[in-house]
């Protein structure tokens, strides 16, 4: 083992010199806050548990010059893959002076484990040495002031054997607390014991959690099912636990009740224990949220269970169970607000986090008159079991609540959208401008200038990565190419940029903002297929275009006009049968970028004959019998309210709300997008039977359409579920004459019986199918500048075709299949940011409307609750029938029918009824638009 691995401490001898760099480890004399406990100068080194569990404290701007032990970092490593990270990006700052050192490989540090001595405290004692080392290394090499090493543990024996062996050592709690110039960092000290176990003492009110290795010998033996704990947004005493696994019984089971919740938080990995069946319950209807204040009051929770317990008819009866212990905790930081205590000069208080779904988490904060009204990021420590809620500390402050900018950084950490900008590491893969097409990228393409290519998005749209073409043939055949962004031939498969695109995942489209997928240079300039500028692109030769998200302007005047492309060229018939397909990289130059609007109008406009046009109608010609043919073979028309804001360009408030209206050009795009889509998935299957990255849409279990059918029953309407064809045929016949609207209502019920679509590897999985589209096989090719699942898709296609060389991750459906956990995980998270966002707008637009008088319908009927859609602005929202200090009417709910009888007025599905609409700003982190019934009068 060598001796010569330098401590980064100084640059005399004996230690050998530092690396080059600046920022590269300790400096010579430590800067830093000044402690009462250590007055001179000092290093700090903390051990394994510190570090999980104080990572928020050593993040802070104050904490420098650290040491983090090889022995450490493994071991962190091992244990929190999170947290490891957060740790390495901590040491590679310049500013923080974090330096890690190899202790297992230095002959003067590394120890062997002893017989009889545990892994664990054999590490301990290699950490001690480590420490002692560091301490006489720096004292040989010291000339003035000494500096001293400070150990760190929150373990009492450790730090009672360092001690023991001449070692400074304090507690974080004991360091953080001596710092004299910054009381506030107290706040982030993390709740736990030294051994970094949780503080319990006082009433129980939670069962015991049952230890890991029984759970695990549980599990096995069936006594206990393993699975993914979902916690109601609407009820905090429910929750489903999702169990993993084939088998198909019991694959979802209810949770009800305090103690049956036993101190699971969404998205932890439990074991649930399954009631005997005369204790199984059924899902609640009632809304009940956690607004009680008083932490201690468990009769009031025992009293809201009650509510749960009515009732019900046995057939709704469904698996119910017990958590009895946590497999894996999956907590990560909370954004949300201090629910100030009424207690004067009170250190304790609850938090509330915005997420519904997450307890309250009680903190220690000498901060609370500077937090209130502030959004806040906390962690929790644990959840011991004599307390009602989590315990957590403080890790940073956002900004005002109701403040844009706070609320959409809020929005997007509860969403763990990655929004921070694109790293120098990043961008140093990205072209060197100004960029130009070279001999060697013509080699391998087709010149396709010469057609006469178009692009059709919404107005403002600048990543562009579609486009497409039609044209007559020699033969009196149609040739139709799509054209897609050749984004993989700037994006290498390995290097920083295409690991950064892979963990985004996709573009996250917000009211006012775009977090792109790929740096700006890619998504609005070099692959985005604008007008007049030739791009390199995979065109599947029947263009092919979706786009259904808004976007931000930039000045392409600045922009350079050359470009790359991968094309699909089909040739069809006059019927739209394909007789050929062909796949080419290629040269494309746009001739027109058109929003949906001015296309519609030059298909409509009888003076208009020129190419593009000629071009767009024979595009929506085939288009229609194309859609035909998908809703002969069962594909599914639904409809989602989708809404479009119009903005004052001075404050960027949303001044106007309507629905947005679709015109046969989206349609027409949307048909030669959903084509290339197929061609493309059969063409990588045939190729990659083992490797292909599909799209499944899996056909919802009969269960989930009960809702839709009985809804339909009171319309004296048949809704047939067995399969997609027959539900399609039902829904198209569910018309009523003097009720228009209704098939649309019914179109939006369906839409949310769906289930969700989802990526997946072809050698994981048997079931190919897209029930929505009514397709045997599918996957997404024409989005990769916003979406990574296509750049995956062009790479895999360019393999097929002998325009690229393959690469071992390619060709590993493992990870493939991680790749596409990952991609599921961000398009779910980027939609409910997305629907957040237009919340959030639509709170804006209406806090200056006062209380507006609108048509609505009701959706769902609930227990005490109805919820109506408002079809003006496609917003949905709920009307409660209680009210905090008013009497509550006499309420009757019929699951049967279904409808809820409100004193002598019956309100049931697909009713029209009159509300008030205005913003109830009463609880400033929960704000909500709230609506109230005005006719019928009840």
């Amino acid at each position: 083992l060598p001796e010569n691995i330098p401590c980064v401490a100084a640059a005399r001898p004996p230690c050998p010199p530092r690396p080059a760099g600046p920022g590269l480890g300790l400096e010579a004399q430590p800067s830093g806050a000044a402690s009462s406990l250590c007055p001179g100068p000092h290093y700090l080194l903390p051990d394994t548990n510190l570090l999980l569990h104080q990572i928020d404290i050593l993040e802070d701007p104050v904490i420098k010059n650290v040491i983090v032990l090889q022995t450490v970092l493994q071991e962190v490593r091992n244990r929190s893959a999170p947290v490891y990270k957060r740790i390495r990006d901590v040491i590679g700052n310049p500013e923080k002076h974090f330096y890690s050192f190899t202790n297992e490989h230095h002959r003067e540090t590394y120890i062997e484990q002893e017989q009889g001595e545990t892994s664990n405290d054999r590490n301990d004692r290699a950490i001690r040495v480590a420490v002692k080392w560091y301490s006489e290394h720096l004292k040989k090499i010291q000339d003035e002031e000494k500096i001293q090493v400070i150990f760190l543990t929150n373990d009492r024996t450790n730090k009672e054997k360092a001690l023991e062996e001449g070692i400074t050592a304090y507690t974080c709690e004991e360091y953080i607390k001596s710092l004299i110039a910054n009381p506030d960092l107290v706040d982030r000290l993390a709740c736990v014991s030294d051994e970094g176990k949780e503080i319990e003492s006082g009433k129980i009110i939670f069962p015991e959690h049952i230890p890991l290795s029984k759970l695990q010998q549980g599990i096995k033996s069936g006594i206990y099912l393993q699975g993914t704990y979902r916690a109601s947004r609407d009820n905090y005493l429910e929750a489903t636990v999702w169990v993993h696994g084939d088998a198909e019984e019991n694959k979802e089971i209810i949770i009800q009740g305090l103690k049956h919740l036993n101190r699971a938080v969404h998205e932890d990995i439990v074991a649930v224990e399954l009631l005997a069946r005369d204790e199984w319950v059924a899902p609640s209807s009632v809304v009940l949220q956690d607004d009680g204040q008083n932490e201690d009051d468990i009769e009031n929770e025992e009293e809201k269970e009650n509510i749960l317990k009515t009732a019900v008819n046995k057939d709704m009866l469904r698996p119910t169970g017990k958590v009895v212990g946590i497999i894996k905790r999956n907590w990560r930081p909370f954004c949300g607000m201090l629910s100030k205590s009424q207690i004067k000069e009170a250190r304790r208080h609850l938090f509330t986090p915005a997420d519904r779904r997450i307890p309250r988490i009680r903190i220690e904060t000498r901060q609370a008159d500077t937090l209130e009204g502030q959004r806040i990021v906390v962690a929790i420590d644990g959840w011991p079991r004599n307390s009602r809620y989590p315990n957590g500390h403080f890790v940073k402050n956002l900004g005002s609540a109701g403040d844009k900018e706070t609320e959409t950084e809020v929005l997007l950490l509860e969403h763990d959208v990655p929004h921070q900008p694109f790293s120098q590491g990043v961008l140093s893969f990205l072209p060197k401008m100004p960029w130009t097409i070279t001999e060697q990228d013509m080699k391998y393409r087709e010149d396709l200038r010469h057609l006469y290519v178009c692009s059709v998005d919404p107005p403002g749209c600048t990543d562009i990565d579609d486009a497409l073409h039609c044209r007559e043939v020699e033969n009196g055949n149609i040739e139709v190419g799509v054209h897609i962004a050749d984004v993989s031939h700037f994006i290498r498969p390995g290097n920083a940029l295409d690991e950064e695109s892979a963990k985004r995942g996709t573009t996250v489209y917000l009211c006012e903002k775009r977090i792109d997928m790929v740096p700006e240079l890619l998504s609005s300039n070099l692959c985005s297929l604008r007008s007049n500028v030739d791009r390199y692109m995979y065109m599947i030769h029947t263009l092919i275009l979706t786009r259904n998200s808004r976007c931000l302007y930039v000045d392409f005047n600045r922009f350079p006009s050359h470009r790359l492309a991968f094309s699909c060229i089909w040739e069809m018939n006059h019927k739209a049968e394909i007789l050929k397909t062909r796949f080419t990289k290629s040269i494309i130059n746009s001739k027109a970028s058109l929003t949906y609007a001015e296309a519609q109008m030059r298909i409509d406009s009888a003076t208009m004959n020129d190419d593009i046009t000629t071009s767009l109608r024979g595009l929506n010609k085939l288009a229609k019998i194309l859609k035909k043919k998908r809703i002969d073979n069962g594909a599914l028309t639904l409809s989602s309210p989708e809404v479009r804001f119009h903005m004052d360009s001075e404050t960027h408030d949303p001044i106007d709300l309507q629905t947005k209206e679709l015109k046969e050009t989206n349609s027409m795009v949307e048909e030669f997008m959903l084509l290339a889509n197929v061609s493309v998935a059969q063409k990588i299957y045939d190729e990659f039977p083992e490797f292909a990255l599909l799209r499944k849409h899996p056909a919802p279990p009969p269960s989930n359409y009960d809702i839709l059918v009985k809804a339909a029953k009171t319309k004296n309407l048949e809704i047939k579920t067995d399969s997609a064809k027959a539900l399609a045929e039902s829904l198209d016949k569910a018309e009523s004459p003097t009720f228009p609207y209704l098939n649309t209502l019914l179109r939006i019920l369906t839409t949310r019986c769906m289930m969700q679509a989802v990526y997946f590897c072809s050698g994981m999985d048997n079931d190919f199918h897209h029930y929505g589209l009514a397709s045997p096989i599918y996957t997404h090719f024409t989005s990769p500048i916003r979406r990574y699942a296509d750049i995956i898709v062009h790479r895999l296609l360019a393999v097929a075709i002998g325009a690229d060389s393959t690469y071992p991750e390619l060709t590993d459906k493992h990870k493939l299949a991680d790749m596409c956990k990952n991609l599921n995980y961000r398009h779910k998270m980027a939609q409910y940011a997305q629907r957040a966002s237009v919340a959030f707008h639509t709170q804006l637009f209406f806090k200056s409307k006062g209380v507006v008088n609108e048509d609505a319908y009701i959706l769902f009927v609930r227990k005490n609750a109805v919820v109506v859609l408002i079809p003006k602005y496609g917003l949905e929202g709920t009307v409660f029938f209680e009210e905090k200090g008013k009497p509550t009417p006499r309420l009757d709910y019929k699951n049967e029918v279904p409808s809820l009888t409100v004193e002598d007025t019956t309100l049931r599905v697909f009713d029209k009824v009159k509300v008030n609409i205005m913003l109830d700003a009463s609880n400033i982190q929960h704000q909500k638009i709230r609506m109230v019934l005005v006719e019928p009068k009840v």
